[in-house]
């Protein structure tokens, strides 16, 4: 083992190199070495020695300058070379590299964690560069696209009422881990899993990031926002046996990665080249030491784990019951009362949404997703599901007897269509992309009103703006936690692009002209929002389960007659109404996705003033949607509900 220190990010020489003695600088399986003088922004890497004996497991390459896997920041040298990495030869200057970082350099005046509970969160997935990097955001052209440009836009988000954004990786990442010519944006490429992304820093400067991104954490607290990190502990930025050697794969291979039998290979559960071995002792102390590390000195609220269930498979990569790792994080005091949320399932197959190992992980719910997509868009065979999903989806959870909120509940997220290409394309158009519309999913559940992609109609514009509120609402006021994605807010578009990974341009910005342009569908959202921080809290407090919320609710299941649900497959309509005594309300939920208007017979409304139309998604704006107390009343025992739409009515004495 050599420890290399330099004095910039590109020189070709270390300044001085500590050789690691193996009997002096080792203990056990850790080598270590006291170097006087080394104080914060100290840029350094390591080279290890080994054999190099690929069927055996063993790639070590003194040639290469590697990260510190501990590493609290890392450098990138203007020459940064990924190919250099991964053929022969030195690569001191093109390398990235670590630096030395004082943990407790920071005042954090006081912040402290926010703990909102669950039922009055509403998560905002959000890339950190392309929230801002728009010529058009009002930030400045320094700024924009950083941790500093997020802060600036901070009022927007609190005036939409977002009280948590679920950051798209900030973990150091390799933005050449992409096809030639293109450039890896969305971060799921990490080689560092301490170190704050350095792109996104407005800062010069080696320890900039750390602090511009502490700066961040405090300013969103100060704004009653909660921050979840989307974390990638499943794989890494060296790629299967023809990628780089940047960190792990030099200092131990066989101890970080999930190796195919013949020892030459990687496992690839992840589709990106390779695997981590998350439930090895040592890398299973890595992973809860970085979580710690970023609650304890980087003060995050939570975290969302991509590909959650490759933490689910042993060494061999076979799925383990009780897999070690997840019950670390599950049980560690330090992590206790955070946001844990899974991505369920991994790209192999393994799919666990409702059977995720843990007892208070939050699940992204796919079957939300898919099945919100398909009432709307008219498939047969959804009434039943739709009921279930808005329920808090039972069907999938209840078994675990777990809470109303265990079920995060999104119709889009970063991986797939945005809201409003979900309801202009049949078909991805990901040419752009350079892998000749390979790429991306096919089952897109979409359906484009009658016209592929942007559409100068009326009728279909008019369609279009519909079907969003629909799918806003129910993603809204379904049990659960709802999460809406960038830019859903105002129909930002990706241009049909349902894979825009490596889209570092417009296709992938947050374009701030759109909301004057959909500035209705914005106003939808915030009222909206408004209402659902207004939600109960009792049950989450008493640790009601889903299914006993249920049970202790009054609510009933309707057609256009009351009290007869038509659940065939060929039905597009449901009403629901429901008691919420603590608010004393009625509320009355008719979704029709149904072609033609139809008339729905309404409940009796009890004592008050009867009922009152709170949205009707086929009316026009500003009608559409009201402020919640100034609801205008409707007469008679029917309500005409227009085609392809959402209404909500109210009554009772907490208006």
């Amino acid at each position: 083992m050599e420890l290399l220190l330099f004095d910039r990010d590109d020189d070709a020489l270390p300044a001085r190199v500590i050789r690691f003695d193996p009997v002096d600088n080792r203990t056990y399986h850790y080598w270590h070495a006291f170097v006087p003088g080394v104080g914060p922004g100290q840029i350094y890497g390591f080279r290890v020695h080994g054999l190099f004996h690929p069927a055996g497991g063993l790639r070590f390459d003194p040639a290469k300058v590697l990260l510190d896997p501990y590493g609290r920041a890392v450098v990138v040298p203007k020459g940064y070379d990924r190919d250099a990495a991964a053929v022969d030869g030195d690569n001191a200057s093109t390398a990235m590299k670590s630096v030395v970082v004082d943990c407790r350099a920071y005042d954090w005046e006081g912040d402290r964690p926010l703990m909102q509970p669950c039922a009055r969160t509403i998560v905002y997935e959000m890339h950190v560069r392309g929230f801002t990097r728009h010529p058009n955001s009002g930030v400045a052209p320094e700024r924009s696209g950083t941790y500093a440009g997020l802060v600036e836009k901070i009022p927007y988000l609190q005036q939409l009422g977002i009280t948590a954004v679920e950051l798209l990786p900030v973990f150091q990442f390799d933005a050449r881990d992409c096809p030639p010519g293109r450039v890896n944006y969305w971060g799921y490429a990490p080689v560092s899993f301490f170190a704050p992304h350095q792109a996104y820093s407005s800062r010069q400067g080696p320890l900039g990031a750390v602090h511009e991104f502490r700066d961040m954490i405090k300013a969103l607290h100060r704004a009653g926002i909660e921050v979840i990190l989307d974390v990638v502990y499943n794989h890494t930025a060296e790629g299967d046996e023809r990628g780089p050697t940047q960190c792990f794969r030099g200092i131990d291979n066989c101890t970080y990665y999930i190796l195919e039998p013949d020892r030459a290979r990687y496992a690839n559960y992840s589709g990106t080249g390779n695997s981590l071995n998350a439930n090895h002792p040592i890398v299973r102390r890595m992973i809860l030491d970085s979580l710690r590390y970023w609650v304890e000195e980087m003060h995050v609220d939570g975290f969302r784990f991509d590909l959650a269930s490759i933490l689910a498979r042993d060494t061999s990569g076979q799925v383990m019951s009780n897999p070690p790792v997840l019950w670390d994080i599950e049980t560690d005091p330090v992590l206790a009362g955070k946001k844990m949320i899974a991505e369920a399932w991994d790209a192999a197959g393994l799919y666990q949404v409702g059977t995720f190992v843990g007892d208070s992980w939050k699940e992204w719910n796919g079957r939300f997703r898919d099945d919100v997509r398909d009432f709307f868009r008219g498939q047969e065979n959804s009434v039943t599901r739709i009921a279930d999903r808005t329920l808090g989806s039972p069907e999938i959870f209840g078994h675990e007897e777990r809470e109303a909120e265990q079920s995060v509940n999104f119709v889009t997220c970063h991986d797939g269509f945005t809201l409003n290409d979900l309801v202009s394309y049949n078909y991805k158009h990901n040419e752009e992309n350079g892998e000749g519309n390979r790429d991306g999913a096919d089952d897109n559940r979409s359906w484009n009103c009658g016209v592929e992609g942007p559409s100068d109609d009326p009728a279909v514009e008019k369609l279009r703006n519909r079907q969003v509120k629909n799918l806003l609402t129910v993603t809204m006021l379904s049990l659960g936690v709802p999460m809406i994605v960038m830019g859903d807010e105002v129909r930002r578009t990706q241009r049909g692009n349902n894979n825009a990974y490596c889209q570092d341009s417009e296709i992938g910005w947050f374009d701030w002209s759109l909301l004057s342009r959909h500035g209705d569908v914005h106003r939808f959202v915030r009222l909206l929002i408004e209402r659902r921080l207004m939600r109960d809290v009792e049950h989450e407090q008493c640790r009601m389960s889903l299914n006993q919320f249920l049970q202790a609710s009054k609510h009933a299941w309707h057609g256009v007659k009351l009290w007869q649900p038509d659940w065939s497959a060929n039905s597009h309509s449901l009403a629901f109404s429901a008691e919420l005594p603590a608010q004393e309300l009625l509320l009355h939920l008719i979704l029709n996705a149904y072609w033609e208007p139809l008339d729905f017979e309404l409940p009796p409304a009890g004592h008050g003033d009867g009922w009152r139309r709170w949205i009707d998604t086929a009316l026009e704006p500003p009608d559409e949607i009201v402020e919640w107390q100034t609801a205008p009343p409707i007469p008679g025992e029917t309500y005409r509900s227009g085609a392809r739409s959402v209404v909500v009515l109210i009554a009772g004495s907490g208006l």
